[in-house]
């Protein structure tokens, strides 16, 4: 009998759909180093009907726009975590990631940066640096919004 999740994807599988998806896994390679995992292309040759990508140990599908079918490009936010953020946001921009948000130390206990794809999908590069309870989170997140507050 066949699992309810299929072998390799999680229960919450993202999937992208954007204009130029060959293209898109091409810089998802280079930028975020993932691996392709198989390609269904549409009867024409030109269009990606549907494309399994893995960064780290997660999944997610990615497929063109196909407005005559209902399937239009809408923009995501994503978040990957891992090893070495400040190198990993590196490759991201030397691979043409507009930088949103540069990688910085937050309160919750990660380090982040934040680049967007020239198809408008926003990727959170984090690595979780520091355990915190939740009162020394809330009391971090006191500080943070006070220093915000006197900026202004």
């Amino acid at each position: 009998m066949a699992k309810a999740v299929p072998e390799g994807l999680h229960t919450l599988t993202p999937a992208l759909t954007l204009e130029g998806a060959a293209e898109a896994i091409e810089f998802y390679k280079r930028a975020f180093g993932a691996v392709e995992m198989m390609r269904a292309p549409d009867p024409s040759g030109k269009r990606i009907w549907h494309a399994v990508l893995r960064i780290g140990d997660s999944a997610f599908f990615m497929n063109d726009a196909f407005p005559e079918m209902g399937a239009r490009p809408s923009p995501a936010r994503l978040w990957i975590y891992l090893e070495g953020v400040d190198a990993a946001f590196k490759r991201a921009t030397d691979a043409g990631a507009q930088v949103k948000t540069p990688v910085a130390d937050m309160f919750w206990g990660d380090r982040i940066g934040t680049v967007i794809d020239r198809w408008g999908n926003e990727w959170n590069i984090a690595q979780h640096i520091k355990d915190l309870t939740p009162d020394e989170i809330k009391k971090a997140q006191d500080a943070f919004v006070a220093q915000m507050a006197s900026k202004r």
